[in-house]
């Protein structure tokens, strides 16, 4: 992303004013049927801010936010509809991040793009999993769904 289409995407994602806000019923709804649907150790909506990303909803991680420059939605924002990573220690871009070497030890992601209604990427509904895991494309479908669903309730909150 260029410099000045960062600064309108965070610009955008400010606006909201949802950063550090309490959870939401919905989305935590959303993000534990979510976590079943796909048997993921974790599910998360997370919000992709300057220097972090932070969860506004999720299942199965203590952490509420980590440091952006070893966040895998990052890199998700950056694709054009979802990121997959079957396996994180096999994937050159990710095998030695903290997050695969270290607790929550990622093996394979998913997440699908939160976008508000401007097109800007702010985050994304995404799924961990602690073994290696592939993804069919219903599977891809169903959590691009679900991510229009978690879109549905954020910007009907907020």
């Amino acid at each position: 992303m260029n410099h000045e289409y960062e600064k309108a995407r965070i610009a955008a994602l400010e606006s909201l004013d949802i950063l550090d806000t309490s959870p939401s019923e919905q989305l935590d709804e959303l993000t534990k049927t979510v976590q079943e649907e796909f048997n993921a150790k974790t599910c998360l909506v997370s919000l992709v801010a300057e220097d972090r990303q932070w969860f506004k909803s999720r299942q199965c991680m203590d952490a509420t936010e980590t440091p952006r420059n070893i966040s895998f939605c990052t890199y998700a924002i950056a694709e054009e509809e979802y990121l997959i990573v079957p396996d994180a220690k096999a994937d050159k871009l990710f095998a030695n991040n903290p997050l695969v070497t270290g607790n929550p030890f990622i093996r394979a992601y998913a997440g699908a793009i939160l976008r508000n209604k401007d097109g800007y990427e702010l985050g994304t509904l995404c799924l961990l999993f602690d073994e290696p895991r592939s993804f069919t494309a219903p599977e891809i479908e169903s959590l691009k769904q679900h991510a229009r669903s978690a879109e549905a309730i954020i910007f009907s909150d907020f």
